[in-house]
């Protein structure tokens, strides 16, 4: 009986652990299914931008309310971590505050985690009343009605949660120090939780050790939830911003990628040793899909830039087509793209590891059409993202299947299309007329 807690803490840290793993080797199934793409390039580049951006949060601070609570918060997340070290150290070994030979050390590190966690309450309590009673127009948006809303709510109840958990823990450990309670050993500094402590002025010794190891289980067990939690929130952030900034764009915003197949053929056409009516090589074999009508279309990075989403609504919020009532929501292209790789997910692990044609695509099912013809391109969306995500890539890919897959384009463009072909330039004057206004 002297061991059944360190039993059981080990069977519900394994039982958590394995959870998280199956979650882990799901996410990176479903972002497998991306097309591959080379990002090898720019190395120097591409880790300056994940220390700036994701560790050194330089985007989020653009916005310095949020972006304040939110390097609170992150902080907070990092650093009190490190107490989780020790308790699970304590709960497999059956110790108490096994780092305590550490002294002035140990004692800096608990009165960091306790103002820390003061902070966290008061940033989630601001991020809760932003959200829920100065409502936002960002957070406010159709695409946030239902699950989005609960779900941001969610993640706030639990960290608040877990730190006045932490905080209370703390506050009976120091009550019961102060009583030289036998297996509390004198350690640690308690700026924040000493001042609770007071709440458990006169109780008896075991109604505090009650009290300190109820405080200590939920507050380990809460955290082993919340790692789990992650796969299915807009969280997954917390674990997925740094591949993300890595992998993020690193040529112009403005530079578009070409198709290879349409780049082989301009350059055929303006080689004069070519023979255009030679048959093509065996090995060309015939172009593949142009553009993309689903999640499989797309490239892998494409789908992490989806798992990584924040639903911050700062894309949105930037957005001039979404400013001016179009129905274009960036935020609501990367939430339809997970969507869909989550369904597209689930498929393949009912039918045993093959995707069984569903009937549904990204195109129209998720992502209408009016949604794609409304962006502008102009990127505002590329560069307010705090975590690098491109939903320009997305729609333009998707743009690409309609035109060059199925002829389909809205009227204006086809008429702009067609001039170019015919006079050169999107007019419909040819060459020898464009500038007899002139002569007027």
């Amino acid at each position: 009986m002297e061991y059944l807690p360190n039993i059981l803490f080990g069977v519900l840290l394994i039982a958590g652990i394995g959870f998280f793993s199956r979650n882990v080797n799901s996410l990176l199934r479903n972002i497998k299914l991306g097309k591959d793409v080379d990002v090898s390039d720019n190395k120097p580049q591409r880790w300056q931008n994940m220390a700036r951006i994701a560790l050194g949060q330089t985007k989020m601070v653009v916005r310095p309310v949020a972006g304040l609570l939110h390097i609170i918060v992150y902080l907070g997340f990092i650093i009190i971590n490190i107490e989780v070290l020790e308790i699970i150290i304590d709960g497999l070994l059956g110790t108490h505050r096994v780092f305590a030979p550490l002294g002035s050390i140990y004692n800096f590190l608990i009165a960091s985690f306790e103002i820390l966690a003061l902070l966290v309450i008061i940033s989630v309590t601001a991020f809760w009343v932003r959200r829920n009673i100065i409502r936002l127009s960002r957070f406010i948006k159709p695409e946030m009605k239902g699950w989005p809303k609960k779900d941001g709510n969610m993640i706030l109840y639990i960290e608040f949660v877990l730190m006045i958990l932490f905080l209370t823990m703390n506050a009976a450990d120091f009550q019961l120090q102060q009583l030289n309670a036998e297996h509390y050993t004198q350690a640690g500094a308690f700026p924040i939780s000493q001042h609770l402590a007071s709440l458990f002025q006169g109780m008896e010794v075991s109604s505090l050790i009650v009290i300190e190891r109820t405080a200590w289980w939920l507050h380990i067990i809460g955290i082993l939830v919340f790692l789990n939690y992650l796969y299915y929130s807009k969280h997954l952030h917390i674990l997925l911003a740094f591949p993300n900034t890595y992998y993020g764009k690193v040529v112009p915003k403005g530079k578009f990628k070409n198709l290879d197949a349409v780049t082989d053929e301009v350059k055929l056409m303006l080689d004069p040793s070519a023979d255009p009516f030679a048959a093509p090589a065996e090995d060309e074999g015939e172009p593949g899909k142009f553009g993309a009508s689903d999640v499989s279309d797309l490239n892998w990075v494409q789908l992490l830039n989806a798992y990584t989403c924040t639903e911050c609504g700062r894309c949105t919020d930037e957005c001039p087509a979404n400013q001016t009532g179009k129905k274009l929501s960036p935020r609501k292209i990367m939430m339809d793209t997970r969507d869909r790789l989550e369904e597209v997910g689930k498929n393949i692990e009912k039918n045993k590891g093959t995707f069984a044609d569903d009937g549904k695509q990204l195109l129209d099912d998720y992502i209408t059409r009016e949604e794609l013809w409304a962006c502008t391109t102009c990127n505002a969306c590329v560069q307010a993202c705090p975590v690098s995500i491109d939903p320009l890539s997305i729609i333009m890919d998707m743009r690409q299947y309609l035109v060059m897959e199925q002829s389909s384009a809205p009227s204006e463009l086809n008429n702009m299309m067609g001039n170019i072909e015919n006079n050169g330039a999107p007019w419909p004057f040819n060459q020898m007329d464009r500038l007899n206004w002139a002569n007027d």
